[in-house]
Order: C-alpha cells, then structure tokens, then sequence
C-alpha cells in the first residue's frame, strides 16, 4: 500500500510540472500575438521580402539609365528637349536605327548611343575606331559598330521643307563577314576627326547660315583645335568660299564636297551632324570650354581681320572715330526705310557719323564685317541683315525697327534674346499705324490694320506675306531721334560727352 501511495504522489507532481510548462508556454505564445498585432516597428517576413523586392527594382530602374539620364534625373529643371537620347523619327527625317533599341546594363554599352538627340533640332552621330566615308553614297562605315544608323547632318529637322533639300547619311557596320562583299579600301587616311555636316536647307539666307550652320558648326568642331576635316554634304561652292575664312580658322584641313568624292576617306574617329543650341546663339553651359557666343565672335574677328573688340572712341582727339559711328542696315525689296536720308541728316545733328550698308548674298563678307565692326550703333528693320549683329564690337547698340503686326515674339527670338550673349545693347523701336505702308494698302476696319492676330492665326505664310513681304516704313524723325539719344547715352562716347558736361 505505501508503494502505491507512493505512485499517486509521483504522478501527481508530475501532472502539475506539466501544468505549469504548459501554462508557460501559453503565455509566451499569447505575448507573440500581441507583440505582432500591435508592436509598432514590428514586420513580417512578408513585408520585409516585399521592401527588399522593391529595392531590388529601384536599383535596377538606375542601372537601366544612361549617364546622361542619370544626370537629367538630378537636374529636372532641364527641359526633356535637350536631353541627350537616342531618337527613332524615320518618318521625319531625323535619326533612325534600322533595328531597336534595346537596353542593356549600363557596365555593358557606352554612356550614351553612337546617334542621339542635341536637341530638337539636331540629331549628332559620333562613332571613333575604323572609320571609312564614301561619299558618293553618304555612307560611313565603321568598326566596332552594332547596326546602321542613319540621319540628316543639318540643324533643322523639324522643318520638312528644309529637311527636304538635305541628303541622309547611313553608319553601317564594317563586315568581316568573309561571305559578304569586302570592305571598301581606304585610298586616304587622316588622322583628323572627320566632321559631315550639309550646307542645303535654307543657306544662303543669312540668318539661317549663322543659326543652322556655322554657329553648330563652331559648337561641334572648335573642340578640335583644328585637328577635323569639314566633309560637306549638298555642297555648294559659292557659299563655301563665301564663310572660307571661317572653315580655315576651325580647320587646318582642306573642305571637301564629300557627295561628289570618289575616294573612300578613312579616319580614326567622325562626328555626323552638327550641334544646335538656340536661335543665333551657343549655351554655354552646355558648349565645351572655350566655346561660348564670345569665343564665337572672337573667331570672327579672327577670320575676317575685324579691328574692334570693344566699342571705344579713338584716343586720338583729330581722328574721326571720337565721333560715335551710326549704321544704318538698309533694305530694298521690302520692309525698307522710305525716309533713310532724312534718318541719316538726324543723326548727323546729334553727332553721329553715319553710314549706310545694304548686305546681300553677293557682298564680301570680310568687307561687310570690317564696316559693321567700325560701327557703334546699328539699326535696321527686322530681317535677315541684322544678323551682322555678329560682327559689332561688345558694347554697341543694335536698334531693331519691328515692323507693324503684332510681330514683337517673332523680334525677341531672333535677335533680341542673343543680343545678351554677345554684349550688345538692344534697342527696339516700333512701327506704328501711321508709319507702315500697309495703312495705304488697306481700308482703316481692315483686320490687317485692326486686328493683326486674326492674320497670325492663319499661318506663317499668311504673316509672311502682309507683314514682312509687302511692308515698308518711314518712321517718325521725332520718336527716332530719342532712340538714337538714349543709344548715344549706352555708348563710351556718350559717357564721355556727359563728364565733360
């Protein structure tokens, strides 16, 4: 019996052992389910595997970015226009790839495609190793090279007209293919970088040869420091040697007319397509060093042997040059000054010394330069003649007669906005009703006179027409004379005048 006893005490403490490991492991248990329910930093494994998923994904997307896109991301202040990028507008006549685009790891591509985008208006291929141009067939072949790109080397690509006078050019790979046709052999080497730029669209106006031309041209090249050969596609030659001076201070390399050469050219390295940045203008935060509208204009005094960098009377008290020099841009076809002689004896008797010039597509640039340079102070209508602006010393004045229409945004763009970057002074006077011509074309309720945006609304060829090809003004002598007094007070002359008063 005691034996037995015995056992039922065993057992029993056993029981309550077990009691008490169960009763704490059912504590501990309900602590989990308030700790998760409620914990404030607590996480779930499901949580934590979803944050680190997004993560994984984030790095990727950055991965995924070119250098230039990377740096766009930081800077979103930048408009989408002039990112560098790669583009496919085949059907517009910018660049095109015969494949797609495909991205890759960016430790596995450059930083930016063999063709990209500059900016809306201009597309730039760039490719460097075996480089072989046949001309005759605007095609530049190129090893290492994955497929052919193609692309129209001229600063305008939105405009169809102009994009429709400028040849395409094609960047193919150089096969190694031993089943395909051999390679062209090179018949002469440079070790210059080759440039392949157009010289169609709208040259010959001088505007555009600035704005779409020489000015990217200048962008792209100068970085060179002469070590780049001008491979001119739709070449012509009077214009070439018309802005040779130009070509040679870029240049130690002779211009070819690339689409009529039967050589195959090889080079280390070619940039297809010049830069564009703004209208008459360079961005200096996006130009290579040294290659800003200053440097630009200091090339031009270069090239053309312009005297003047700075607007300064001559310390000699005899010469003539103490007397500020008045320019007047003179038109003929239209929007030409029907007062000009008036216009000149005026600012002779404010102490002007006055010339007249009339710039055409057949005048010696280096001669035409040489008078805008002497000048202190240029004025003209709106028109492709202002654009001599280039040539004026820092410091002058430009004076911009806007002709009658509501034509004020069409003046900003062209030549008021870039009048900053070269140091010039920028005047405007506005024609008024009683001063345009176009008051005796039509009737006085006439919506060319009274409500000129009804014409703007209309098109480009419509404003063109009434506002530009069939206006002449004659400004009042009276309004004149005061624009040319407060130009007089931006000069040093005027300056000096003042002291000595």
């Amino acid at each position: 019996m005691k034996s037995n006893r015995n056992l039922s005490r065993a057992e029993g403490r056993r029981l309550g052992n077990a009691a008490l490991i169960a009763f704490m492991l059912g504590s501990l248990l309900l602590l989990s389910v308030i700790r998760a329910r409620f914990s404030p930093i607590g996480k779930t494994g499901e949580a934590i595997k979803a944050e680190e998923e997004q993560g994984l994904v984030s790095n990727g997307s950055v991965k995924m970015k070119t250098a230039d896109e990377t740096t766009a991301s930081a800077a979103e202040e930048e408009e989408e226009e002039t990112r560098t990028k790669p583009v496919d507008t085949s059907g517009g006549g910018g660049v095109s790839t015969s494949t797609p685009v495909v991205a890759v790891a960016a430790k596995n591509r450059p930083s930016k495609p063999v063709c990209y985008e500059t900016h809306r208006r201009s597309d730039t291929c760039e490719a460097a190793g075996d480089v072989r141009v046949q001309g005759r067939s605007q095609t530049i072949h190129v090893s290492p090279l994955d497929h052919d790109w193609k692309v129209k080397p001229y600063c305008r690509k939105h405009d169809a007209f102009a994009q429709s006078h400028v040849k395409e050019w094609t960047l193919r790979p150089l096969s190694s293919d031993a089943a395909a046709p051999p390679p062209p052999q090179c018949t002469v080497n440079s070790s210059a970088t080759a440039f392949v730029m157009s010289t169609g669209g709208f040259t010959g106006n001088l505007f555009h040869d600035y704005t779409d031309v020489l000015i990217p041209a200048f962008i792209t090249a100068h970085r060179f420091a002469g070590e780049v050969q001008f491979l001119v596609s739709s070449f012509k030659s009077w214009w070439t040697n018309r802005y040779l001076q130009i070509f040679q201070q870029l240049s130690r390399h002779e211009v070819i007319d690339i689409d009529n050469d039967d050589e195959v050219r090889c080079f280390r390295s070619v940039v297809v397509g010049p830069t564009f940045h703004k209208e008459l203008g360079i961005d200096a935060s996006k130009a290579p060093p040294g290659s800003s509208m200053l440097d630009f204009r200091a090339m031009l005094r270069g090239a053309f042997g312009l005297e003047r960098a700075t607007a300064e009377p001559s310390g000699d008290r005899w010469d003539i040059r103490r007397r500020p020099r008045l320019l007047i841009i003179a038109r003929r076809s239209s929007r030409a000054f029907l007062n000009e002689r008036a216009m000149a004896d005026m600012a002779m008797s404010l102490g002007f010394d006055v010339r007249v010039g009339e710039p055409d597509i057949t005048s010696d640039v280096s001669k035409f330069a040489r008078l805008v340079n002497s000048a202190d102070v240029m004025v003209g209508v709106h028109g492709a003649g202002l654009t001599n602006m280039v040539f004026l010393p820092a410091g002058a004045v430009l004076i911009q007669v806007v002709p009658y229409g509501g034509l004020e945004w069409l003046a900003r763009s062209t030549f008021q906005e870039p009048s900053a970057d070269m140091q010039i002074h920028y005047m405007e006077y506005m024609i008024q009703l009683d001063e345009t011509t176009l008051s005796e074309q039509y009737p006085k309720d006439h919506p060319v006179l009274t409500d000129p945006t009804s014409i703007h609304k209309k098109g480009w060829d419509a404003l063109k027409t009434v506002y530009l090809d069939k206006q002449n003004v004659r400004p009042h002598l009276g309004r004149l004379k005061i624009t040319f007094m407060e130009a007089l007070k931006l000069l040093p002359h005027g300056q000096q005048q003042a002291n000595n008063n």
